[in-house]
């Protein structure tokens, strides 16, 4: 609860105009292809409690401070980055419930134009993920692919 009232106490400051440039360090974020091993790896993982939501969140924040510390607060609590605003979690409902009300608290405590999404995902769309823009094969990470003999 300590976090989540420092990132409250962030977004009060005001921000930018949405129009900004903003120079973002991204160098520890890790490939693409390293992420979708991670991905896959969760999905496929033999000892995944079935009580387990998986869920994408997604924000659009304003505050870099705020941003920065919800991308913190996502990756302590066993979420996996996607991209820079999108993380995979899979966790217990229990947490998953933490994670959402502490979310809506920030959100809610102060005035701003920004957007946090939680939407639930099944293994199957997941393994079903198609990646347009880099020359990646899913179906080896994945092990989906299928082999013909004539």
């Amino acid at each position: 609860m300590v976090r989540s009232r420092k990132i409250k106490r962030a977004g009060l400051g005001g921000s930018k105009p949405p129009d900004r440039q903003v120079n973002v360090d991204c160098s520890h974020i890790s490939s693409i292809e390293e992420r979708v091993r991670k991905i896959m790896g969760i999905v496929n993982e033999i000892g995944r409690s079935p009580g387990n939501m998986l869920c994408f969140i997604m924000y659009d924040i304003e505050s870099n401070k705020v941003r920065r510390l919800i991308a913190k607060y996502l990756l302590r609590n066993g979420c996996t980055r996607v991209q820079r605003s999108i993380f995979l979690a899979d966790l217990p409902s229990e947490r998953y419930e933490k994670i959402r009300n502490e979310l809506a608290e920030v959100q809610s405590a102060y005035e701003n134009e920004d957007s946090i999404l939680i939407v639930p995902i099944s293994t199957d769309y997941l393994r079903s993920m198609k990646i347009i823009g880099k020359n990646i094969n899913v179906d080896i990470i994945t092990r989906a692919q299928n082999t013909l003999f004539f």
